[in-house]
């Protein structure tokens, strides 16, 4: 008996294009999706009318020299296309003088409020998340109770507190320090700094610093730092602001287990490696939105400038916010004003960005995007 093994039949290649993957239908059935969008529709019309419709019109303002009077969209109003947002970069003048000045004073602010107010908010929350601590109602009370008051009576009051004759330069006379005239001086910090190690002379500054400019400001001013004036606005805003972040802080700390710390605690180590190794790597989501909300805040302050400075003195406290304010219902020039509005806009969504590439996930950026997907497959 002869035993025989023959292939099975091929099966026929056909040329048709193999079939497509049905898309993922919704879980929602249509009326449950009409229901949806009929519960939507109010905060979408409010949204649309109030906020996405108020934008396109601020950005047709900001091609034009609209003056205020009269309807933006009617014929007779000149178009002036890039002109505003060339007299802020390119064109030599007042206008970009006192833009990049805002905006170098707002970038000093920004490098200073942000570091002092997330560092300050996390060692309140970790303070007030203490077990042993008593009272721990009133200390979150205490430490709030500033960020819900109005910034306008806050202002106010530190005007009495930073006066030639208030509470901060008595305290400094105490120590032997004469204070100095909080919102009459437009001395940078770093140069205060460098005049008295005795590096520069700030009554006469270096001529390479002098004479040589960035975008309408000599370097010289560039380097100079906040101002004497500014770090009154700074006391003002870290103490008014550390309570909110304190409580996104506190929130976090609470969400970590106990049993973490038990085993940290086992394991020896200090109260220092605890917070450097355990608590601040699970505060990194928390940490995100802290300085991203620190980030926005900042870059948009215009209530504590306009209340205790107006921009002085020698437009050492100018900010953005404040000058797109001034330039447009105080000098009736709305289309640069629109277009200050706008440049900072951009700033602060670049600012943004910026900051979640630098605190992204290390192991995920090292990763191609096909691999991560291959990988959850």
């Amino acid at each position: 008996m002869v035993l025989t093994s023959e292939a099975p039949p091929r099966r026929p290649v056909s040329d048709a294009a193999p079939p497509r993957r049905r898309r993922r239908r919704s879980g929602l059935q249509r009326p449950e999706r009409v229901a949806g969008w009929l519960f939507v529709a109010p905060v979408v019309v409010l949204l649309t009318v109030f906020l996405l419709v108020p934008i396109l019109m601020a950005l047709w303002v900001s091609f034009t020299s609209w003056n205020g009077q009269g309807s933006p969209f009617r014929a007779g109003v000149p178009v002036s296309g890039g002109e505003n947002y060339a007299r802020l970069f390119i064109e030599d003048g007042l206008t970009r003088q006192d833009f990049m000045t805002s905006i170098r004073n707002n970038l000093y602010y920004v490098l200073t409020v942000v570091p002092l107010q997330t560092v300050l908010a996390l060692a309140l929350a970790l303070a007030v998340n203490q077990r042993l601590l008593r009272a721990k109602s009133f200390f979150r009370t205490a430490f709030y109770f500033p960020s819900i008051t109005s910034s306008v009576a806050i202002s106010v009051v530190f005007l009495f507190l930073f006066a030639n004759s208030g509470a901060i330069n008595g305290v400094l006379a105490w120590f032997g320090i004469d204070g100095p005239n909080w919102f009459s001086d437009p001395r940078g910090v770093l140069h205060i700094i460098l005049n008295a190690i005795g590096l520069v002379d700030i009554t006469n500054p270096p001529a390479l610093l002098t004479d040589n400019e960035l975008l309408g400001l000599p370097w010289w001013q560039w380097l100079s730092g906040p101002s004497v004036a500014m770090c009154s606005i700074i006391c003002l805003v870290v103490w008014t602001t550390s309570g909110t972040f304190m409580l996104m802080f506190l929130a976090a700390l609470q969400n970590i287990p106990v049993q973490l710390e038990e085993a940290s605690l086992i394991d020896g180590a200090s109260r220092w490696q605890y917070v450097r190794k355990v608590v601040l790597p699970m505060l990194k989501p928390t940490m995100f939105l802290v300085i991203t909300l620190g980030l926005i805040g900042t870059w948009q302050v215009f209530d504590q400038v306009y209340v205790m400075s107006k921009g002085n003195p020698a437009k050492t406290t100018l900010t953005p916010a404040y000058l797109s304010f001034r330039t447009a219902f105080l000098d009736l020039n709305f289309g640069s004003g629109a277009a200050i509005a706008f440049v900072l806009f951009a700033i602060i969504i670049g600012m943004t960005l910026l900051q979640r590439w630098v605190m992204r996930d290390r192991d995920e950026v090292r990763r191609p995007r096909w691999f991560r997907r291959v990988r959850s497959v």
